[in-house]
């Protein structure tokens, strides 16, 4: 089966429809393409674009169901991931504070196609669900690894349920390297979390002297390998990976845009060779580390950056901004 000529006339369109992928003759369909595309034994993806006429395509179509080829197959391309704005607001704000941003929250223009979560302090938990619109989830900060007993300070994932609350961090740098939290302790909690119905903003992130020696790939995937050998497969479609490099959380560093995606990317790529390609796809990868009103839209071009985890400014009305990252 022969393709055609990879129609880039539907650049215009990808803002529009999101599609994932590449054709054959390398043009990215994430950016370019409707959602139908032929996969043929030599050919590869070819695009359904406006340069395959109907007639075209029903000949395609009349090859593939009747082909005798293993090799020939047709696939869909997937809408691409829902856009993912988390706000960690970590031990800071009172009960106006809180408030005041509820509010500004509550009155603000946010993008309808982007997922919201912001996570209060544990003694707000309740103040926030009570009072944010339902569009904007409410997160814990933590959680811990059993469902109730004699453990002082803690919240198990069962009571955040019974509260309405549906997502928590889990894996923060700061709890790792203050509180000394292990890889298994963070994949026990990981799991315990996803078995009792609340979903997991799962964070991961090298130090710089890891950094500095090429360790970061290895530093985060070891992170990740400890909650993939506790889940299951299906369980990863309820957690939000976000990657913060611990050399710039709080101090006003940032990676450059290029080496976010890099991480993202092979962390996409660990996801697909560990757990499967289904999954690599459709986890959600976000990006921490000092992310502000100022380098948010670069960071959201990127193909495998699917929103942010923000820490101070999600005190501040720049929140809104960084949400509307993609406007």
């Amino acid at each position: 089966m022969a393709a055609g000529p990879a129609d880039r006339s539907c650049e215009s369109a990808w803002k529009s429809r999101q599609w994932t992928g590449y054709c054959k003759g390398g043009c990215p369909l994430s950016r370019s393409s409707p959602p139908l595309i032929f996969w043929g034994p030599t050919t590869g993806a070819i695009c359904s674009t406006t340069s395959l006429n109907i007639l075209y395509i029903i000949h395609l179509l009349v090859v593939f169901f009747t082909s005798k080829s293993p090799s020939l197959s047709l696939k869909l391309v997937k809408m691409a991931r829902q856009f993912f704005v988390g706000g960690n607001f970590k031990m800071n704000g009172s009960v106006q504070s809180i408030k005041k941003i509820i509010s500004g929250l509550n009155e603000a223009n946010l993008d309808p196609k982007v997922e919201v979560v912001v996570a209060p302090p544990s003694l707000y938990l309740l103040l926030a669900r009570a009072e944010l619109r339902k569009e904007v989830e409410v997160a814990a900060q933590n959680v811990f690894d059993k469902n109730e007993g004699a453990f002082t300070g803690e919240i198990s994932p069962a009571q955040l349920k019974d509260s309405n609350i549906g997502w928590t961090l889990i894996g923060h740098s700061e709890r790792r390297v203050i509180l000394k939290e292990s890889d298994e302790f963070v994949a026990s909690k990981t799991k315990n979390a996803l078995d009792q119905g609340v979903r997991v903003i799962l964070c991961c992130g090298e130090s710089l002297e890891q950094r500095e020696k090429g360790e970061t790939v290895s530093v985060v995937t070891a992170q990740l390998g400890a909650v993939a050998k506790a889940i299951s497969a299906e369980q990863w479609a309820n957690v939000v990976i976000a990657y913060e490099p611990i050399w710039a959380i709080g101090t006003g560093k940032v990676a450059t845009t290029a080496q976010a995606q890099e991480v993202h990317t092979a962390l996409r790529q660990w996801l697909s060779k560990t757990i499967s390609d289904k999954v690599a796809e459709e986890t959600r990868i976000i990006y921490g580390g000092s992310v502000s009103e100022k380098n948010c839209k670069d960071l959201a071009t990127q193909p495998d950056i699917d929103g942010f985890l923000v820490g101070g400014a999600s005190l501040k009305p720049a929140f809104v901004d960084i949400v509307n990252a993609r406007l």
